[in-house]
């Protein structure tokens, strides 16, 4: 996350709807899911995460806070109070259900119950200084994570069934080749089904493959097309959406059999985008946060997660 951006504005979208059993649910057909949701005035977003059912989770990057509504009704509270100077930028669900936020200018991560707020571990990789802990992905084995003014990516193994390790098990993967351009801004971050782990660079407007066990990296090839102000990165099979804050575009981008290119197929624009940081997908439709990272944040300064069509 995290998270200066810009986003795409979408039209509104005809939504998902419920399973519903008997005569009388069939009467009453499911209300659409909203397609615009309101989040506390003054929240500064960045990350955003979906979990069970429509759950959906967002990450301050002003104080760390983390907010939990719902995607069916459009209502929801913060489930983890803010704390001044400990931000939160990305945030990911693993496969136990535990959520990750990845700690920005703090240097480090931590993994909280989703349902209590409860904090269940914190993993440091640096002093603090010269760091931005940005982005992160999960996988069977590890969770990686972006830092964007270092070219690193930062590693915690997981035990078998999950299990979260101690907190001196973290390490340190230096990144070479274009991984390691300096001042790329790595950012979102995804794993692709052939093992590479794929990172935007929001300042060259590049994708780059990172091979996770030696750090070595090689671009992605898109044919030329740029994603600058690239940011969030949002995979289901072979397409990918590039989440282009300050441009305020989603590129929807089709993957080869290989995962070493794509084709942009198309761009998602539109005035409901404004400065889109992170997102994910529920059935058809992808949800994206506004993080209005042109405008200066207020106590009054609106937030929003949008939804537009995958």
């Amino acid at each position: 996350m995290h998270r200066l951006f810009s986003l795409l504005v979408v039209p509104l979208l005809a939504a998902a709807t419920v399973s519903t059993v008997g005569s009388s649910a069939a009467a009453h057909p499911s209300k659409p899911f909203p397609a615009r949701i309101a989040l506390p005035d003054g929240f500064t977003p960045e990350g955003l995460t979906i979990g069970d059912g429509t759950t959906v989770y967002v990450g301050s990057v002003l104080d760390g806070a983390v907010w939990r509504g719902d995607l069916r009704t459009g209502r929801g509270s913060v489930l983890i109070p803010g704390t001044p100077g400990k931000p939160k930028a990305g945030l990911e669900l693993d496969r136990r259900g535990r959520l990750w936020t990845a700690d920005f200018y703090t240097g480090g991560a931590s993994v909280y119950d989703p349902r209590t707020g409860a904090r269940l571990a914190h993993y440091q990789f640096n002093d603090g200084s010269n760091t931005l802990v940005n982005d992160m992905v999960i996988t069977e084995r590890a969770v990686y994570l972006t830092d964007s003014v270092r070219p690193v990516l930062y590693v915690v193994p997981l035990g078998p069934s999950g299990r979260l390790p101690a907190p001196t098990a973290v390490r340190v993967l230096p990144l070479t080749g274009p991984g390691a351009t300096p001042d790329a801004f790595n950012n979102g971050i995804v794993a692709l089904p052939n093992g590479d782990l794929l990172v935007a660079q929001m300042l060259t407007g590049q994708l780059v493959r990172v091979n996770p066990r030696t750090g070595g990296s090689a671009l992605f090839d898109l044919g030329g097309y740029s994603v600058d102000r690239a940011d969030g990165l949002v995979l289901r099979g072979r397409t990918l959406h590039v989440i282009r804050n300050l441009s305020n575009v989603i590129a929807v981008v089709r993957l080869n059999g290989a995962y070493t290119a794509g084709v942009v197929q198309r761009e998602i624009t539109g005035p409901q985008l404004r400065s889109p940081a992170t997102g994910d997908l529920l059935g058809s439709a992808l949800y994206v946060v506004n993080g209005r990272f042109d405008v200066e944040s207020t106590p009054s300064t609106d937030y929003d997660i949008v939804r537009v069509p995958a």
